[in-house]
């Protein structure tokens, strides 16, 4: 659990779900232009950072004969690595943070192949609940995934397992994953449109100018 540094106000986690890992990175790029120019610095933690994704594909050298849960378990080792050293650090000193992508990809894309939620859950809890969940304006919804190891989980996913569980990464199950995505509801959840990237950014803002007023507000201790 991440801890505030004294006077700071507090972190803000922005995590960022898509089916291609294309369409995550450009999100994030969008959102931290638009937090920009409101003068927001904000950090950006993104998959196989520990590059244990990378690392796996390249000791594959006889094929891609990887199981789901296997790439689970190399997921949640790899989010473990992001919140140590890039997640964490941001929120303890009071920053802004997005995680490219997070934990509603790995439950998605685990749950198309056939995990146990319950289990993909358990998994992840060590993971902080991210402030606000964006998720993707998906692109070209109407072709399977890319078999590559460099473009996100779902693609990389895609090539791991295609050998092994090929209806697992089939167009149709590219489109089970977006409707698992598109099951996530509540008010901090925002469809990253041009609007919604705005909607963030101003329930961001309007979060942090709220915590400052609080602060402020905190009468003084100490002799007079």
């Amino acid at each position: 659990m991440a801890h505030q540094v004294k006077g700071k106000s507090p972190g803000r986690l922005i995590s960022i779900d898509g089916t291609r890992g294309k369409d995550v990175a450009l999100a994030a790029r969008d959102v931290v232009a638009k937090l920009k120019k409101h003068r927001i610095e904000c950090a950006v933690s993104r998959w196989d950072a520990s590059g244990l994704f990378t690392d796996l594909a390249a000791g594959a050298k006889t094929g891609h004969d990887v199981s789901i849960r296997s790439l689970s378990l190399v997921y949640a080792a790899d989010l473990a690595f992001r919140i140590r050293w890039e997640i964490q650090p941001v929120l303890e000193a009071g920053g802004v943070v997005i995680a490219a992508s997070y934990i509603d990809t790995a439950a998605a894309f685990g749950a198309i192949g056939g995990l146990d939620a319950k289990w993909l859950r358990e998994l992840m809890r060590f993971a902080p609940p991210a402030n606000y969940r964006g998720l993707v304006d998906e692109r070209k919804i109407d072709r399977p995934w890319k078999r590559r190891a460099d473009r996100g989980y779902a693609e990389y996913g895609a090539l791991m397992l295609e050998e092994a569980a090929p209806q697992r990464v089939s167009k149709s199950a590219r489109r089970k994953m977006m409707a698992m995505l598109e099951r996530a509801r509540g008010r901090s959840v925002f469809h990253l449109t041009n609007k919604g990237i705005g909607a963030l950014a101003q329930a961001l803002i309007d979060s942090r100018q709220a915590g400052s007023r609080r602060s402020a507000s905190r009468p003084r201790s100490g002799r007079k």
